[in-house]
């Protein structure tokens, strides 16, 4: 009964942190849209140095990106293998992740003046995304929503899992432990008679 819930649980987990890795992937295609436009537009990728400000709102959402998508790799392998190390660090970089995100979400709706916080941003991108997340903003929430619930029941599940613990089955004792019932390979066997050296015996 306790495997069975372990494997539901790991099965949840997975769950959810694909919908984190769906999200990080969406961020990196978009990451890749506005590199490809602030490449026509100035000529230059925004990695090579150039004459035109800092693009910062490109490498912070391909930041992102990419870190949700090692959270969704990292959560996939503490889910499979169940071991302490790696949910303790999988729980502390979600724990961090929802932390960040609080802060900014608390920032933007408290501080009208939010966007005097941040830098300027040449590319022009975060006040289109910006006015469309005003224009679709019930779309948003319903997107952000779950990427946000899934994050937050990711580290309630790696905390269960945790205390739940490994996989009895998935530990062996060695074989002499075992009686000899259990393991009758192991045992010396007598060499069966030779049928040939019986028939050419010689007789007395």
């Amino acid at each position: 009964m306790a495997s069975l819930i372990r494997s539901f649980l790991q099965s949840l987990m997975k769950m959810f942190n694909a919908i984190i890795g769906m999200a990080g992937i969406a961020m990196v295609i978009y990451s890749f849209w506005m590199i490809r436009v602030w490449h026509k537009q100035t000529g230059h990728s925004p990695f090579e140095e150039s004459d035109y400000p800092f693009p910062w709102f490109i490498y912070t959402f391909l930041g992102l990106g990419v870190t949700f998508c090692v959270i969704t790799c990292s959560g996939h392998i503490a889910a499979e293998t169940m071991n302490g190390c790696c949910l303790y660090l999988y729980m502390m970089i979600v724990f961090l992740l929802l932390v960040l995100e609080g802060v900014i979400t608390a920032d933007v709706f408290l501080n009208h003046n939010w966007e005097q916080d941040f830098p300027k941003d040449p590319t022009g991108n975060l006040h289109e995304l910006k006015v469309f997340i005003r224009e679709n903003f019930d779309f948003c929430k319903w997107i952000g929503l779950p990427i946000l619930a899934a994050q937050g029941l990711s580290f309630l599940l790696a905390m269960v899992l945790k205390a739940l613990g490994p996989h009895r089955d998935r530990y062996y004792d060695s074989d002499e432990e075992y009686a000899a019932s259990r393991h009758p390979l192991l045992r010396n066997s007598a060499d069966p008679p030779h049928v040939a050296d019986s028939l050419y015996a010689p007789r007395k």
